[in-house]
């Protein structure tokens, strides 16, 4: 079982714990409520645990490292990067006039 000491170590705030926690851990359950559907659309857990609780299944991935939180402005720099990239090829495959 993780700690709380050890699982506020790995993200900036308990805020974002909570957060990211309850995430996680509604996709574990959905995961495990369509099993008898064979539609593959969720994500199993990604450690193995003794626990069938989603949430403590949830913190044990946090603090495995498994689960990592990207800020929304890492994520828009991202975009902004690709978007740069896509129009430099772009303008570098303009036909000249």
């Amino acid at each position: 079982m993780a700690k709380i000491d050890d699982l506020l170590n790995k993200v900036d705030s308990k805020y974002t714990l909570v957060h990211l926690s309850a995430t996680r851990a509604r996709e574990i359950n959905d995961y495990y409520h369509s099993l008898g559907d064979g539609m593959g659309l969720y994500l199993r857990p990604l450690v193995e645990s003794t626990s069938n609780k989603p949430l403590s299944i949830a913190f044990e991935e946090i603090a495995a490292g498994k689960i990592v939180v990207q800020k929304a402005g890492d994520a828009r720099n991202h975009i902004q990067d690709l978007i740069e990239q896509v129009e430099e090829l772009s303008d570098g495959d303009a036909p000249s006039a």
